[in-house]
This record gives C-alpha cells, structure tokens and sequence, in this order.
C-alpha cells in the first residue's frame, strides 16, 4: 500500500469525542503528553452519527478548534478523524426518491442502516460524498477513517448481494470511500474497520490507498485479547494473523477501548469511574507490538469535563508509559 504516512512511523494514540476538542485535554496533554503523538477525534456514532458529523465540521471551522490543533502541533501530537460517516454519505431522505440505493432485509429495502453493495450508482454517489468530506477534512496523517454505520449486522440481502460476506460488502463500501477521497487528497488513505461482522478476511481486493483499523470491541476486555483460556477472545481475536497478512502489517492501526470510558459506562452519562487495567492493556499492547503494529490508540472518550468534576483526573499517563514501553518514543 502507498500512503503519506511513512513505513515504519510509530502512533501512540487515544481517541476523544469532538465536543472534548478544547481546553480540557489541550491543558491536560500539555501538561504530560503521556508519550502520545497521535490524537483520534470522533463524532459521536449511534442513530444520529450523520447529525454528530455535521457538528463537528462546523466546531473544525471555529478558531477554538484551529487553536486547538496549533497547541497539539506544538506537542507533536496529530490530530485525524475517527468516524461512522455512512448515513452522512449516503444521505437517508434519498431513500425517498432511490430505495434501489438502500439495503434490502427480509425482502424489503429499508432506509436505515448502511446501504446496498452492488448498486452502481450509491457507489458513485459515495465517492462524490467522500470527496466533499475529503476536502472538507485534512488530517495531519493524510490518513482517513470513515466506517460504516454502527452495527453489529447492517448488511444489504438483496439479490446481488446476498453471496457477498460482511466483510466484502464493507470492502466495496470502503473502496469507493478511499477512491474518493484520494481525488480530494492525493496522499489519502482510508480505513478498512474490521469490527463486528467484519472481522473475517475479505476476497475482494482492497485499494492500495486502504489500510488495516482492527477493533475487537465484542472481546472481554478484562482479559488479554490474547489469552489462550478466554474463549470470547479467542473467537474475537482469531482472525488477526491473516487479516494482517491480507491487508499488510506495514500501516495496520490496533483500536482498542482500554481507555474508553464509554464502553465502561455504558454510552450513558454520567459517566462511571474509570481505572485503566494496567495488567491487560500491557498484554495486549505487547502482543500487538510483536504482530507488527506500530499505530496503537484507544479510544478514550468520556473522559471530559463531567468525568473530571466527579472524579478527577484519569490515568493517561500509565496508558501512556505501556504504550511507550512496547513502541518506544
């Protein structure tokens, strides 16, 4: 695969929601940065991710976000995108007009959730999408993370599709995406999210411009992704060795919830306390290191200001020093 971001660079990452963009995690990252240099932001996902995105292209046009961008350069952080952008690509109201557009389901096409695989003319329309939102995003990687809606089954079963796997269909979905965004960017990469019902191995070919972003949300995550006597794990984890060799090892991104607050709270607010399992994300980050990936991060979200008036600061910088001892700085 050919991208901007050079073989071999190491990310030390940590996801946050975007309405989380501002002086909170600036002032906590400058105080100890904790090793990172890689800063996911992530629109909210859920039934209204289309809404979230919006939002948050207008907060990266506001001169807080452009301030707080120049305070994470300053650091040597990089900030990019982390987000379920489908039904903001394929807008729902086409329903309307283009069903043909949409997923089939028991025989019926349906406006929510993702969208056919083998319709033509959704596939240019998400190329012309993901071309806007290329032009309208510009993450300091070149590389891009639009997955599709947040489900853990969201395939189309109409006739053409119904032969091709979760895995392929999210495949061609991802390649229109990575094709129209490297129109916008011509250094783009795009995610490929192995997540869910996308675990397995695809049989169609990724773009050059797609990599590896293998998130085992569905695992136990108060053991090792990697212990051989956790049978959750053992199914969730089973696919890695060949989705690596599939995709390449060189740029695979691990997206893992060691820190991620929401998880642990359940979506719901307010938030609960968090205690990072040290013993676990030190396993994991290991194993994964040893794999071959050298972009580790964690999602990391609700962790903001509620968190802070509840319960204090979190623990970023034993997140940080795991990283650091597994990838070095």
């Amino acid at each position: 695969m050919k991208h901007s971001d050079a073989g071999g660079q190491r990310r030390r990452g940590i996801v946050i929601h975007a309405q989380d963009c501002g002086e909170l995690w600036a002032s906590r990252l400058e105080r100890d940065t904790c090793g990172l240099n890689l800063l996911g932001i992530h629109p909210e996902g859920g039934p209204a991710a289309h809404e979230s995105l919006e939002q948050a292209l207008a907060l990266q046009k506001t001169t807080e976000f452009a301030d707080f961008c120049r305070r994470m350069h300053r650091l040597g952080i990089a900030v990019e995108w982390e987000m379920h952008a489908l039904s903001w690509l394929v807008e729902r109201s086409l329903f309307d007009t283009r069903p043909h557009w949409f997923r089939e389901e028991n025989g019926v096409r349906v406006r929510q959730l993702n969208c056919c695989a083998s319709e033509p003319e959704v596939l240019e329309h998400i190329k012309e999408r993901s071309y806007q939102l290329g032009r309208m995003l510009r993450p300091d990687t070149h590389r891009y993370a639009l997955w599709l809606d947040d489900v853990a089954s969201g395939s189309c079963q109409c006739e053409r599709c119904r032969s091709l796997s979760p895995a392929d269909q999210a495949m061609i979905l991802t390649n229109a995406m990575a094709e129209g965004l490297q129109a916008a960017d011509s250094k783009a990469a795009e995610s490929y999210l192995a997540y869910r019902s996308t675990l397995e191995v695809p049989t169609i070919r990724p773009r050059e411009n797609v990599y590896l972003e293998y998130a085992p949300i569905d695992r136990d995550h108060h053991r090792s992704l990697f212990d051989p006597d956790c049978e959750v794990n053992r199914r969730e984890s089973a696919s890695l060795p060949a989705l690596l060799d599939f995709f390449g090892r060189e740029h695979a991104k691990a997206l893992d919830y060691w820190m991620d607050n929401s998880l642990f709270s359940n979506w719901t607010r307010p938030p609960k306390r968090f205690a990072l399992d040290e013993a676990v994300c030190d396993a994991d980050v290991r194993r994964y290191a040893e794999l071959g990936f050298c972009d580790i991060t964690s999602f990391g979200c609700f962790l903001g200001e509620d968190y802070r008036a509840l319960y204090g600061e979190p623990e970023l910088a034993a997140y940080g020093a795991i990283l650091q001892r597994h990838l070095g700085r």
